[in-house]
């Protein structure tokens, strides 16, 4: 059967799977919960750190009881939390609360610095933080300024002294209290942050339909795109305030009945242990964790022979990692996603995962998904490309963004008016479906898999009085795949070094952030339009230039 359609002048591609039928008129924690009778007394939550287990009937009793507990504090249908946590249970519990209340979460990375989360808390008008009294004094100022209320998942001096609700107090409510909301599909349901394909982060509307639609697309129907069931071990290591670990690892997990092996944060040597402890059979990673077994001497000291799947997403991934770490894992079929967090945010799973598994090349990202559509068009002409042809991928179906909140400019650049999501990357489709990456039309920096906008660290450069102009670009590197180097136009007179630069933006940002090396310059190529060229620094770079 031929996966590309012509459509007037469009090449579409389709998934070499059949579309199914997907239930995304439900709401999200009832969809991941509809098949909650046949797993109720099965492992749902594994907590790495204490060993305690949550069966599924705990976790859905939990997320009821914090669903009641948010009416009891002002929060109802519509209203924003923040969750600003490491993985825990209670992430997972307040996640799932929140949906069940009809109310939205926005996820934050923890180890932000207090510039980054308020501005986030600003812009998704967040009701309520959740997070840990190690992480309470970056958001208490802005707290107590801004009537929002502060929810601790533990007891803490700074959590007592800045009065901080206890999240096992907002537990306490009684399940059946939970105010009757009537949920709409198109509701919105979860609100990552994303810089998209330019710019500064920007929330992303991700729907109930989007995320039912996105879970079923890779672990619904006769022949899943990847074969997750409830006798799976699945390591949740990668942090669940990101898309991916949030929809790939928590959400499939929960929909399939599987056993959720939280890790609070990323350790090779708790990780290989906990492996071994309990038998995990599927391992979603990113490149630096997989350079990890790629590299490291203990690995040979472990079991780990239960795996048989490892997913790499959030950033390429090279054939020859890919093939060292084969050799170091004979059991298990190794293979890459693509996603976008505006895309739903999966676009596309290696076939190899399937219950019933195609053959697939290395360095391939997967087949586009299940009940979506996908199509490859000229950067300059937008004219649609067939197969071989590299392009910017196009990505369409239910499971993709409802827009970005607040920015309807910035979503009409994103999503066409025929409903085309546009990535941002370039790649092309093969003669099997395979995708290919090749390069990115967009700005974004992905240092380990983490987002690094250059335009944010270019506005924080330049309110420098001692920096005229800068400009961000990614430079390779072979641990984190990317990092962030700046070129810098000091002021006249301006004696401010290269060490100056580096602490005077660590101090503002998070760690996977920060510059890495400073260029100084005379001047910032820019097009007549002010837009900064950046593919002349690339080229400058890479030509040793500098």
């Amino acid at each position: 059967m031929d996966h590309e359609q012509r459509n007037g002048q469009d090449f579409i591609f389709k998934s070499k799977l059949p579309d199914i039928y997907i239930p995304n008129h439900l709401p999200l924690h009832t969809y991941c919960f509809e098949h909650l009778a046949q797993f109720q007394h099965r492992p749902c939550l594994i907590n790495g750190t204490t060993g305690r287990i949550h069966t599924y009937a705990e976790v859905d009793l939990a997320a009821r009881r914090f669903a009641a507990g948010l009416s009891k504090i002002g929060i109802g249908q519509g209203d924003v939390i923040m969750l600003m946590l490491q993985n825990s249970p209670e992430f997972v519990f307040a996640f799932l609360g929140a949906s069940f209340a009809g109310a939205i979460a926005t996820t934050a990375n923890p180890l932000y610095k207090p510039g980054e989360i308020v501005k986030q808390a600003v812009a998704a008008r967040a009701k309520v933080i959740i997070t840990q009294g190690e992480f309470v004094e970056k958001v208490w100022e802005f707290a107590v300024e801004n009537g929002v209320k502060i929810l601790c998942t533990d007891s803490s001096s700074a959590s007592e002294s800045a009065g901080c609700l206890r999240f096992s107090e907002v537990m306490e409510a009684d399940e059946n209290d939970i105010p009757a909301v009537k949920i709409n599909s198109n509701d919105v349901v979860a609100l990552p942050f994303s810089s998209g394909t330019t710019g500064v982060p920007k929330g992303v509307m991700l729907t109930h339909k989007s995320l039912v639609t996105s879970v079923a697309q890779q672990v619904d129907g006769e022949n899943p795109n990847v074969n997750m069931n409830s006798k799976d071990v699945i390591i949740c290591v990668l942090p669940l305030f990101h898309i991916y670990s949030l929809n790939s690892v928590l959400l499939c997990g929960l929909r399939v009945g599987a056993a959720i092996l939280i890790l609070q944060k990323y350790d090779m040597s708790s990780l290989l242990r906990l492996i071994q402890i309990h038998k995990a059979t599927i391992a979603p990673f990113v490149p630096p964790i997989v350079l990890d077994f790629a590299k490291n001497p203990d690995i040979h000291n472990y079991d780990l022979s239960s795996i048989r799947i490892v997913m790499s997403g959030a950033a390429p991934m090279g054939k020859d990692l890919e093939d060292t770490v084969k050799a170091r894992l004979p059991n298990a079929i190794l293979g890459q996603g693509y996603g976008m967090t505006e895309a739903g945010p999966v676009l596309s799973m290696c076939l190899g995962f399937a219950k019933e598994p195609f053959n697939v090349k290395s360095g391939a990202c997967g087949t586009v998904v299940r009940n979506a559509e996908m199509k490859i068009i000229h950067p300059q002409s937008s004219l649609s490309l067939p197969r071989n042809h590299p392009g910017e991928i196009c990505i369409r179906g239910p499971q993709i963004m409802k827009g970005y909140l607040n920015n309807e400019e910035a979503t009409e650049k994103t999503i066409d008016k025929d409903g085309w999501l546009h990535t941002g990357d370039l790649g092309f489709i093969d003669d099997d479906d395979e995708i290919f990456i090749v390069d990115r039309l967009k700005e974004l920096i992905k240092y380990k898999g983490y987002q690094v906008a250059p335009a944010e660290l270019e506005a924080l450069l330049t309110s420098n009085p001692n920096i005229t102009s800068a400009a961000v670009i990614p430079m390779e590197d072979e641990a984190a795949g990317e990092i962030p180097v700046a070129f810098v136009v000091r002021s006249k007179g301006s004696k401010i070094s290269e060490n100056d630069i580096k602490n005077y933006i660590s101090d503002q940002v998070i760690y996977y952030k920060r510059i890495r090396k400073v260029f100084f310059v005379d001047s910032i190529p820019m097009a007549p339009s002010g837009k900064i060229l950046r593919k002349v620094l690339k080229a400058q770079l890479e030509a040793g230039v500098f």
